[in-house]
């Protein structure tokens, strides 16, 4: 009897279960789609800002690093939402000036002479640690590489430089090795340092590594490397000559009163003033003065000589 009413309790409890099951194993109408009525996805986007990008010579986060305090000043200074973005290659960056997708590019001469053909304009350029408007490129070699002692010994060597679109860190070198007879198809081999930024540390590290011959960098990437080697490793073979140095340049179609903003607040950033002198030590600068496209016109003559009048 007792077994008969356990029978009958368990059978209750399993009535809304039995039920449940019945309706899931119903087939239900399938559901229809109407491929006739679409409607777009659009992927959130950011807030609208006026967009800065440092050319990658370094890696993205010391580009973070040497330009977080001037963005800062520059919104507060100004009132306009800009933001920093980093592009992973030359190349990259030159493609995002040409689509409109940097407004305010700072970069190498070089890389400048080719966004002016896309329709930028050059409106301010920074004044060296050095207090010199212009800078220069260097080639290294291990401190005991006792094969090369001066450019002439280059020949036949492993040559890494930065990027090909590098002023600094290849083609200012490339045009002193061509005033010294040297060309390009004198050296075993010529590589350019691989991946994403962090260019002009690479070049240094595989030359401190044994991995080439010479390196060729911008003058002031010593700085930048110096906790991370020895640099006693290192020695400058030689520097080049001089050129304009480092630009700001706005997009084509920028709202010249966008660019007026941020020339004036640049030009005002003076290095005597100490909350002034973080902002610009931070970013391995001194100053910032007006630049105008013809400055460049030395640069320009080293691209001609050189056939890279692209």
């Amino acid at each position: 009897m007792m077994n008969k009413a356990r029978v009958l309790i368990g059978m209750i409890l399993l009535l809304p279960v039995l039920a449940a099951g019945l309706v899931a194993c119903t087939d239900e109408e399938p559901v229809r789609v109407d491929l006739s009525k679409r409607e777009a996805l659009v992927a959130p986007r950011q807030v609208d800002a006026i967009t800065y990008a440092y050319l990658p010579q370094y890696s993205h986060t010391i580009s973070y690093q040497r330009h977080r305090r001037m963005l800062e000043y520059l919104r507060q200074t100004t009132g306009l939402p800009l933001r920093q973005i980093f592009p992973d290659t030359f190349d990259e960056h030159i493609k995002m000036v040409e689509r409109g997708e940097i407004d305010i590019s700072y970069s190498n001469p070089f890389v400048y002479v080719r966004l002016a053909k896309a329709g930028a304009q050059a409106f301010a350029r920074v004044i060296e640690p050095s207090g010199e408007p212009n800078f220069r490129g260097q080639i290294i070699t291990r401190s005991d590489n006792a094969e090369i002692r001066d450019i002439a010994d280059c020949r036949g060597k492993r040559w890494v430089a930065v990027d090909p679109d590098s002023a600094g860190g290849y083609l200012f070198p490339l045009g002193l090795f061509f005033d010294n007879g040297i060309q390009v198809e004198d050296f075993e081999t010529v590589d350019f340092a691989p991946g994403p930024g962090g260019k002009q540390e690479k070049v240094v590290l595989s030359v401190y590594a044994g991995v080439y011959d010479i390196g060729t960098i911008r003058k002031g990437t010593l700085d930048v490397v110096g906790g991370k080697i020895d640099l006693g490793a290192i020695r400058v073979l030689a520097e080049t000559r001089a050129y304009p140095g480092w630009v700001y340049s706005a997009r084509k179609g920028l709202d010249p009163e966008v660019v007026e903003a941020i020339s004036k607040a640049m030009f005002a950033l003076d290095h005597e003033n100490e909350a002034h002198k973080l902002i610009l030590s931070a970013a391995g600068i001194r100053g910032v003065i007006p630049a105008k496209d013809i400055d460049y016109g030395p640069v320009r003559e080293l691209a001609e000589k050189l056939g890279l009048d692209r």
